[in-house]
């Protein structure tokens, strides 16, 4: 089966540089409003392991849809207008976490987003124009207007199936690192070939690893950033202080997501996934690397 003829607009926009200054513009503004490092994480997801956004969609569209069947039923209007209501009062939550990953994203994928984020706009528009005609008693205009908002939201969502599962926003993008990994240990380099403090690339099995040596310790997490693939051995060392308890940290190149050395866990956003992190250990001078309760 061939895909449909929508598609091939859809993949178009991913080049369509001529909405590159309005996302600026929209950037501008969302960084402006979000500043605070906590306001951001909690938009991104990072408490919850995964990007809040489609989440928070699921109360306005399962609101908006279900305001659907019921102006289809004869004498459900008004239990129909209090659903459009539901709808149109939860779109600021799920509009701000969109926005707040839409910032961090890609410039081919905020082509996209830009125009999944304005059509959900419009039908916010819609479904408020048609709370006013319901108020007004203009009960068939407002049904009308309802429908064209649910038409129009939906073909948002359409644009954000093809951000997500299409341009692979939102995902984590070091998931396929323990599948990938042989079992076992692997030799990584020499203790002695390892610089104190330094953010190492090392490959073992074809797969890129960040390597950090603490003394006679050594950090190995996966090179690739879970949020958009950045490499991490590119990116900022933040130093622990035993003072505070703090952990050492690498923070992305690109979008600043932050990372536990030790852990690999997030300490901030955009990220939402950990790094795979790996075990190691040291045999005659050898630095030996081995996922997590894979050495059998």
């Amino acid at each position: 089966m061939k895909p449909l003829p929508a598609l091939e607009l859809v993949t178009r926009l991913e080049d369509a540089e001529w909405l590159d200054p309005v996302a600026k513009s929209v950037r501008k503004v969302v960084r402006k409003v979000l500043r605070p490092q906590w306001a951001r994480d909690v938009l991104h997801g990072v408490p919850i392991g995964h990007p809040v956004h489609p989440l928070a969609v699921q109360v306005p569209i399962g609101a908006w849809v279900s305001a659907g069947v019921l102006d289809a039923i004869p004498g459900t209007e008004k239990a129909a207008g209090i659903l459009v209501g539901v709808g149109t009062a939860s779109v600021l939550p799920s509009a701000l976490a969109g926005f707040t990953d839409w910032s961090q994203l890609h410039p081919q994928q905020q082509r996209v987003g830009l125009v999944h984020a304005a059509a959900n706009v419009t039908a916010t528009g819609l479904y408020i124009a048609s709370l006013i005609q319901r108020g007004r008693g203009s009960r068939n205009s407002g049904k009308v207007l309802a429908y064209l908002g649910l038409a129009t939201v939906s073909a948002g969502g359409f644009l954000g199936g093809h951000l997500t599962y299409r341009q692979a926003a939102g995902v984590n993008h070091s998931e396929e690192i323990p599948h990938r990994f042989p079992s076992g240990w692997h030799s990584l380099a020499q203790l002695s070939d390892l610089p104190e403090g330094k953010l190492l690339k090392h490959e073992v099995a074809g797969l890129p690893l960040l390597v950090h040596r603490e003394g006679d310790s050594v950090n190995v997490l996966s090179d690739v950033c879970s949020h958009l693939s950045g490499p991490l051995h590119e990116g900022k060392l933040k130093a622990g202080d035993a003072g505070t308890g703090s952990e050492p940290c690498v923070v992305c190149p690109w979008h600043r997501s932050t990372f536990s050395l030790r852990t690999g866990e997030v300490q901030a956003g955009p990220a939402t996934s950990r790094q795979p992190r790996f075990d190691t250990r040291i045999t005659g001078g050898i630095v030996e690397v081995c996922l997590p309760g894979a050495d059998g």
